[in-house]
């Protein structure tokens, strides 16, 4: 371990050189990047020198312990060692779980999509509410969210909304949203009470820069049409509307949001990076299936991550086992409880996947 610390520490040193370069300030983008590593560096090497220092009181103890005779002193050390051990183990662990490789994806922006799924009418609706839940949850972490696209359901609601989310490590927060949500409660078109389950589709993925997807414009097919809607600042008379097909992949996006052609071809685009930047990322992982749509499978009842049962105001995460009781906070975005807990979920699995690799 004190080859580790000892790494930690020569890279918090260059790193510290690096940021005290004038000339980084001119690239604001490598600059945050070189922060936010320093810090987590800093967060290892703190913990390290914390794992050091209890390994050798603990040293010191067990030297006592072997070589003092003084029956009052024996006794210090045995009461002391004792505490010594167990903030050593907890401080290896510590240590192990922030020696987990970064994923650098986590600090990027985010694309998020929210489907219809099974249901009709109240898929629509419910896929409605989950965005507004996101919207919301984003403004708590003081993020910024930027509109793309949306089409209403026959009977309100939302069939498919996409926006961005910008912000530190939203992708990273967000990216185990991804999945099907379940529904269950009795909807405003039920006259005779019964309770109907219907199901949302959340898609989460990293927004890509230019430099990260390749965008060449002979697989690109765009098209340009007039926006369609129920009226408001995204209905115009002329052809603004832009979608935008990758030939290769078959990927289609449209944006009709702007007035401008323009800005509605450069948010499609922003959004088809994104949706091939994280064909790349899945093909490199080799986790699953290179069509975009096995993020959230079929959007049937049965493939779900987390149920929302109003009638019990229970939310269920099934992937962690997780049930909390306060469904209306939930849907007001209040969604730290469970954010925290898939997110310590995922840092012990990835714990557990370095254990066996070394």
């Amino acid at each position: 371990m004190k080859d580790v610390v000892a790494r930690l520490r020569k890279r918090y040193e260059e790193l510290g050189a690096r940021l005290g370069d004038p000339g980084l300030l001119r690239n604001q983008k490598e600059y945050r990047q070189l922060a936010r590593e320093h810090a987590r560096v800093e967060e290892r090497l703190r913990l390290g020198e914390r794992f050091l220092d209890l390994e050798r009181r603990v040293a010191e103890d067990r030297e006592l312990l072997a070589t003092e005779k003084d029956p009052e002193l024996l006794e210090l050390a045995r009461e002391e060692l004792a505490g010594l051990k167990d903030q050593l183990e907890e401080a290896r662990t510590s240590l192990e779980e922030a020696l987990v490789p970064h994923d650098p994806n986590d600090d990027r922006d985010a694309i998020l999509e929210v489907r219809a799924g099974t249901g009709g009418d109240e898929a629509a609706l419910f896929a409605e509410e989950i965005c507004r839940m996101y919207l919301r949850f984003a403004e708590s972490r003081g993020w910024r969210t930027e509109f793309i696209d949306a089409t209403e359901g026959a009977a309100g609601g939302l069939k498919e909304v996409i926006y961005a989310v910008r912000g530190e490590g939203a992708f990273g927060v967000l990216r185990l949203e991804s999945g099907v949500h379940r529904v269950q409660r009795v909807p405003v078109t039920e006259s005779q009470g019964r309770i109907h389950t219907s199901a949302v589709t959340v898609a989460v993925l990293p927004e890509a820069q230019d430099v990260d997807v390749e965008l060449k414009p002979e697989d690109l097919r765009i098209d340009v049409f007039r926006s369609q809607g129920p009226g408001g600042q995204s209905v115009n008379t002329t052809d603004s509307a832009v979608r935008v097909t990758h030939l290769p992949t078959g990927l289609v996006v449209k944006c009709q949001d702007e007035k401008s052609q323009h800005k509605n071809k450069a948010k499609a685009l922003a959004v088809l990076r994104a949706r091939l930047l994280e064909l790349a990322i899945r093909e490199q992982e080799e986790a699953i299936s290179a069509d975009r749509r096995a993020q959230v499978g079929s959007g049937d009842r049965s493939a779900k991550i987390r149920t929302y049962n109003f009638p019990q105001s229970r939310v269920t995460d099934h992937r962690i086992g997780l049930t909390v009781h306060n469904l209306d906070a939930i849907m007001s975005g209040e969604l730290d409880e469970i954010v925290a807990a898939l997110q310590a979920h995922r840092r012990e699995q990835a714990l557990a996947a370095s254990r066996d690799a070394s």
